[in-house]
C-alpha cells in the first residue's frame, strides 16, 4: 500500500504539521510520497531531505522553535515602499527565506531527495496549478511559498510561479493522481472561528486565502470517496495565534501532537513500539 501525506499551507501556522508528524511517525506511518503547498512545502523538504524518522521531526522542531517572523518575513522599509508604489512587485524581498531553505536541505534537486516530493505553484500569469517533482529543490519551495505581492514570484523556466495556495492549498487530489491508497492530510490550521481578526496586512492576507480554499478542499475530499483512505488530523481549533506569528511554535507542535495522537489512537491506526521520541516541544 503507497501511503502520501498531504501537507498545507498556512505561514506559521506550519508548526502544527511538527507535531502531527511525531504522532504519526510514532505509530510507525511513514510516508512513500509528500504532496505539499507553500509552508507545507518547507517542512515537506526538510523531512523528504533528510527520511521520514522521529529523529528527524526533533530536528524540524529544533528549527520552528528558534524561528522568527524577520527571518522569513524581514522588514526592508526601501522594499516595502517600493512594492506599495507599485515599483517592485513584492512588499518583502526574497533572500531572508532562500538562505533559510537552502541552510535547511541536504539535496539540490527534488527528484534526488530520499522521499519523493511534490510541491505545487500557480502560473501568475496563466493562473494554472503546477505541480513540480523535478527541478531545484530551493527554487520549489520559494516557489510554492511565495505569497502573492508580499514574496517575489519565481522565474521557473521562463514561468513566474506565485504561492500554490492560491489554487490549491491542500493538494488532496494530487497524492491520489499520484497512486496513494491511503492519504494522511496534516491541515496547518483551518476556517476555525477566531476570537479577533487578524493583526496587520500579512496575517489578514494569509487569513483571507485560508477561508477561499477551505471551501475547495472540502468538496475534494467528498468527490475523491472511494479512490483512497483519506484520513485528515484535526488542526487545533480554535486557536488565537496569527498566521505570521511565529513566537508560538512550542504551543502549537505541542498541542497538534496531542490531539493527533488521540485522533489515531480513536481510529484504532496501530502504534509500533519504535519510540516517541520528545512531546513536540522545544527544547
Amino acid at each position: 500500500m503507497s501511503v502520501a501525506f498531504v501537507l498545507s499551507g498556512g505561514a506559521s501556522l506550519g508548526a502544527v504539521q511538527v507535531g502531527m508528524l511525531r504522532a504519526l511517525l510514532e505509530r510507525g506511518i511513514r510516508p512513500d510520497v509528500l504532496v505539499a503547498t507553500s509552508v507545507g512545502a518547507l517542512n515537506g523538504a526538510f523531512v523528504a531531505s533528510r527520511g521520514a524518522t522521529v529523529q528527524t521531526v526533533d530536528e524540524l522542531a529544533e528549527l520552528w522553535c528558534g524561528l522568527r517572523r524577520g527571518q522569513v518575513f524581514p522588514v526592508e522599509p526601501i522594499t516595502g515602499l517600493l512594492g506599495f508604489l507599485g515599483a517592485r512587485p513584492n512588499l518583502v524581498p526574497g533572500g531572508a527565506l532562500r538562505r533559510l531553505v537552502a541552510r535547511n536541505v541536504l539535496h539540490d534537486r527534488l527528484e534526488d531527495l530520499p522521499v519523493p516530493l511534490n510541491v505545487v505553484a500557480c502560473d501568475a500569469l496563466s493562473g494554472e496549478e503546477v505541480l513540480l517533482s523535478a527541478g531545484p529543490l530551493v527554487d520549489a519551495v520559494l516557489a510554492s511559498a511565495a505569497i502573492p505581492g508580499v514574496l517575489p514570484a519565481v522565474d521557473w523556466e521562463g514561468r513566474m510561479l506565485i504561492d500554490g495556495g492560491v489554487v490549491d492549498n491542500t493538494p488532496l487530489s494530487h497524492a491520489v493522481a499520484l497512486g496513494a491508497d491511503a492519504v494522511y492530510v496534516l491541515p496547518a490550521g483551518g476556517p476555525c472561528l477566531l476570537t479577533e481578526a487578524p493583526r496587520g496586512a500579512l496575517a489578514m492576507l494569509v487569513h483571507a486565502m485560508g477561508l477561499m480554499v477551505a471551501q475547495r478542499f472540502t468538496a475534494e475530499v467528498t468527490s475523491l470517496a472511494g479512490l483512497a483512505d483519506v484520513v485528515v488530523l484535526p488542526a487545533p481549533c480554535p486557536i488565537d495565534i496569527h498566521p505570521m506569528d511565529f513566537g508560538h511554535a512550542r504551543v502549537l507542535m505541542t498541542r497538534a501532537a496531542a490531539e493527533a495522537r488521540a485522533f489515531l489512537e480513536d481510529r484504532g491506526d496501530p502504534a509500533l513500539p519504535i519510540g516517541a521520541g520528545r512531546t513536540g516541544a522545544c527544547a
